[in-house]
This record gives structure tokens, sequence and C-alpha cells, in this order.
């Protein structure tokens, strides 16, 4: 499949159907999903760092997801919990934690998007994921990793140790 840039968005090569960017970056989000689904389990933070890019890297607004997981680190799913401004969203521990009981999550991997392009972890992001590695670990759900993502890439909190 080549896609062809056009002034008015892409078109499939031999196709005159043109595409939007929203389009083509929900094609690259399924096609994603669907080989992290066909790999079947998370084995390292990175696995879906990939993923979480595509779906996060270019929004305009901060929006908080999680990639729910069994015990063997299987994908139950992935899934938008909140969404917020330019500048921050609002994460409630308490519904995190009602929707992990309710996919019967064992782990978490936690991520949100930094609109502003700059994929550094603020205190604000070490805050939000201490407490809800607190609340999660109450009900027995470790968390994995919380991913920070910007346009120029994606920051684990696992791997610079703050988990």
């Amino acid at each position: 499949m080549i896609l062809i840039r056009t002034n008015d968005g892409y078109r499939l090569k031999g196709s005159r159907r043109v595409l939007t960017e929203a389009d083509v970056l929900a094609a690259a989000d399924d096609i994603l999903q669907r080989r992290l689904e066909r790999q079947g389990h998370v084995r390292t933070p990175r696995d879906a760092a990939e993923l979480l890019r595509v779906r996060l890297g270019a929004l305009k607004h901060e929006e908080f997801h999680v990639l729910w997981l069994d015990q063997r680190h299987r994908i139950l799913g992935i899934e938008r919990l909140f969404t917020g401004t330019v500048d921050g969203t609002a994460v409630h521990p308490r519904e995190v934690v009602r929707r992990a009981l309710d996919v019967n999550a064992a782990a978490v991997v936690l991520a949100h998007n930094h609109p502003s392009g700059v994929c550094e972890p603020s205190a604000s992001d070490h805050l939000i994921t201490d407490e809800l590695q607190r609340a999660l670990g109450l009900i027995g759900v470790r968390v994995i990793d919380h991913l920070v993502v910007g346009a120029g890439g994606v920051v684990s909190l696992a791997e610079r140790g703050a988990l």
C-alpha cells in the first residue's frame, strides 16, 4: 500500500478517494493495535510505546489511556479514560480502579500525551503515577509503566527507574 500526499490530504496509489490525516492515523493505530494483539502480550515497556505514540502523539489536547493486561501481561484492551485540555487532564484514581475491576486487569500500562511535544515527565506526572500505583496496588493490579508521549517520542517512567 502506497500513500500519496495531495493538497487535500492523502490517497492510496491507484485510488481517487482522499484520506485525511485522521484517516491515516486511525489506520496506523489499528495496524499497530492488531500487531500488538497478535504478539499476544507485553514483554517490555517499549512493546506498547509505538502504538501509544501513534495514538497520542499528534493530539492537540491531553488524553490519558490505559492498556489493560492480564496476569501474564496478555492484552485485555486499551482505553481512553480521560480527556483534557491543551495543558492538562484530570485523572481520577477511583475511576481507574473501577475500570481495572470491570475488565479484571492484573496489570496496566498507563499513558498520556503532552500536546506541547515535549515528552519530559512533569512533577504532576510523577505524583499521579505514585497515586495510581498505590490505589491499584490495593486491589492487586501492578503498574508496569507510565508512558509520556510527545510528538518527538515516548518517555518510559519504568525505564527511568521511577516505578
